[in-house]
């Protein structure tokens, strides 16, 4: 047994060196195809001997069962934004008010980075190990993300080197390389699933995966930049902090390097703007910050960024074009929106075709008409936006353009409230909006379908099994198994899942239905007014409405409209009639849990997350996803992780599922 535990000391030993060289190095000694045996090697011994499987080898990346919902982790330091330059003018201000602060006269050393468009993560590693991971969130909380970061090949599990610190907070960046992205998009386009719009998108959709193996298919990237909170070592500069990263393993940029003064900013400033679009990433600026950490702590902090860092924004880079035509797109919402057909024309390494044009007040403040040379950018380097009609090339002729006052798809009539820019098509069986109304009627938080996820809607739509979302009901087993992607089985389950939302609450089916301003909290504000009535509900006046608590006037004429449409109306009559059943509420006058606060940890047997969520708001009490002191109760189940350790420690109440229902009962 020892010779077996040598041999798989010995296999991770060489895959961590040669990840080491690859992703910290950029000097890979060993061809893929040879790094791959290794892995193999190793994923075959640890298959034969599971007992000798360690936390931080390199085949646990990924393989945990899909989460129910991202847990929370509060930033010890919080992450904060930074301040913006907008050209080279504001950054030498900002190093002008460095030295003024600091009272001094000599040059200040930066640290100059690349602003990396992706998304902002803290990675927590405890004596060397990789413990969790977390988005940025709102700077002070973010979401758990561990198992995600997890399926990233250049973020070690375990830090190299064998000084590494009891404690080390690490910012980062994760990114899709543009070679990446393309390849990604190539292949979604191959399987028929909608491409990603930009790098930054696909890469903050990858991290809020709830399944892994979906993150793991996923080309991503990432580059450390900053420092949370440190025990066991201590650094005097930003610099030695990032070459200390880079010796345990982690990757840093290699363009990141340190200026002297205002001279030092301006040219890295424009080096970088030089060579921004031959990048493998995209960038939309740059980052400098003072390199000595006593100074700056002495500078401080404001309320959401530090003193002594500023993010140098690049101009969008801007080209001209001609407008051939104008079209009107209609959402899911019914939102009626112009968009500007273009010829052809590159910007920023990207070749843009089309254009919002948002709504018509915006058309007519810029006075934009089909046949218009227009100056065009991509606003933060990702959106293209119209600047500017360029009035001297309009041709003659030429008249204002008006968004047509019916949809362009089912030809009613739209509406556009008068304190709103935006026209809608109130009419929910609309074809544009079918595929996204469905979606939205399906998922957790409506009517909790499973199975019926994107693709399968698209094929049911597309083969005319789904017009409205009234059509689920009459689904067909036979029919669902010869779609593409489901079996028999599956066609099945799919059938079951759909019977058992049939039985729902009020609240569920009217955020279900999609109504406007009416999201999952006025919903459960409705059922409790009308107590689970739907028959009152549909009748219900203006006046009625407006008088209810947290509801108001713009949620009362978003209800009234929803109901004045004979479409909506038949859609609704048509799921009860097949079979949807609205439970009764069942008014508890005692409200056990008023003014009581739960969390929940570990797997549940009686019920999903949604399910206990609803049944302690129904007896008053509320619930949350992260420990605090004002947390009433942690429910524990099988499998529970650290929130149990940090109850404890709070002396927070601690109760199984069959004491909770007991308290419930």
């Amino acid at each position: 047994m020892k010779a077996i535990e040598n041999r798989l000391k010995k296999l991770r030993d060489i895959i961590e060196q040669h990840n080491y060289n690859y992703y910290i190095l950029d000097a890979p000694t060993i061809s893929d195809g040879e790094y791959d045996a290794i892995f193999r090697d190793l994923y075959a011994l640890e298959t034969k001997h599971p007992e000798l499987i360690i936390p931080t080898s390199p085949t646990q990346r990924v393989g945990a069962e899909p989460l129910i919902e991202f847990g929370t982790i509060e930033h010890r330091v919080p992450m904060l934004s930074l301040s913006n330059a907008m050209d080279t003018e504001e950054l030498i201000i900002f190093d002008e008010r460095m030295k003024k602060e600091l009272c001094i006269k000599e040059n200040i050393l930066y640290i100059a980075e690349p602003k990396l468009d992706g998304l902002g993560i803290e990675l927590i590693y405890e004596q060397g190990i990789f413990i969790k991971g977390s988005t940025r969130g709102n700077g002070f909380t973010g979401e758990d993300i561990t198992q995600n970061l997890k399926t990233i090949r250049s973020l070690p599990l375990k830090l190299i080197g064998g000084n590494a610190p009891t404690l080390l907070e690490v910012r980062a960046e994760v990114f899709i390389k543009k070679h990446d992205f393309v390849k990604l998009n190539k292949s979604r386009e191959s399987e028929k699933i909608p491409v990603f719009a930009n790098p930054r998108n696909a890469a903050a959709g990858s991290m809020r995966q709830l399944d892994t193996r979906i993150t793991i298919k996923r080309p991503l990237s990432f580059f450390c930049y900053g420092v949370g909170k440190i025990e066991g070592i201590n650094f005097e500069t930003h610099h030695e902090y990032l070459l200390a990263l880079k010796r345990m393993g982690l990757p840093v940029n290699p363009l990141i390097k340190t200026v002297n003064g205002a001279k030092g900013i301006k040219a890295y400033y424009h080096e970088l703007e030089k060579i921004r679009n031959e990048l493998p990433y995209e960038i939309d600026g740059t980052v400098f910050k003072v390199n000595d950490y006593q100074l700056q702590n002495k500078l401080g902090t404001r309320s959401r960024s530090p003193r002594w860092a500023i993010a140098g924004k690049f101009k969008p880079q801007q080209a001209t074009t001609i407008i051939h035509d104008i079209v009107v797109q209609v959402g899911r919402t019914g939102a009626l929106t112009p968009v500007a057909r273009l010829a052809p024309v590159n910007v920023a390494g990207v070749t843009i075709t089309n254009a919002t044009l948002h709504n018509q007040d915006e058309i007519d403040r810029k006075d934009i008409r089909i046949g218009d040379t227009i100056l065009i950018e991509r606003a933060g380097d990702v959106i293209p936006r119209i600047v500017q009609v360029i009035l001297e090339k309009r041709p003659k002729g030429s008249t204002p353009y008006r968004i047509n006052t019916h949809c362009p798809i089912c030809n009613q009539k739209s509406f556009k409230p008068n304190d709103e820019v935006v026209a809608r098509c109130l009419n929910i069986s609309c074809p544009a909006q079918v595929k996204g109304r469905i979606q939205h009627f399906v998922s957790k938080p409506a009517m909790n379908i499973d199975g019926l996820g994107e693709r399968i809607i698209d094929q049911l739509v597309e083969t005319g099994l789904l017009k409205t979302v009234d059509d689920i009901f009459t689904l067909e087993q036979q029919a669902l198994s010869e779609l593409d992607g489901l079996g028999k089985k599956s066609a099945e389950k799919l059938i079951q899942s759909i019977n058992k939302s049939k039985r729902t609450v009020f609240s569920r089916f009217v955020y279900a239905l999609g109504i406007r301003n009416v999201g999952e909290h006025i919903a459960q504000v409705l059922e409790k007014h009308y107590n689970g009535r739907l028959k009152e509900f549909k009748n219900a006046k203006p006046e009625e409405l407006k008088n209810i608590d947290e509801i108001g006037p713009i949620v009362a004429q978003s209800v009234v409209q929803f109901w004045q449409n004979n479409n909506n109306r038949k859609i609704v009559n048509n799921c009860i009639e097949r079979g949807v059943f609205l439970k009764e509420m069942t008014k508890h006058i005692n409200q056990p849990f008023s003014g009581q606060i739960f969390v929940f940890t570990g797997s549940l047997k009686n019920f999903t997350r949604q399910e206990i969520k609803e049944r302690v708001e129904h007896l008053g009490g509320k619930t949350a996803v992260s420990i605090s002191k004002k947390t009433s109760y942690l429910v524990v189940g099988p499998g529970a992780g650290s929130k149990l350790k940090k109850a404890e420690d709070l002396a927070v109440s601690i109760i199984s599922e069959d004491e909770f229902l007991d308290i419930a009962h």
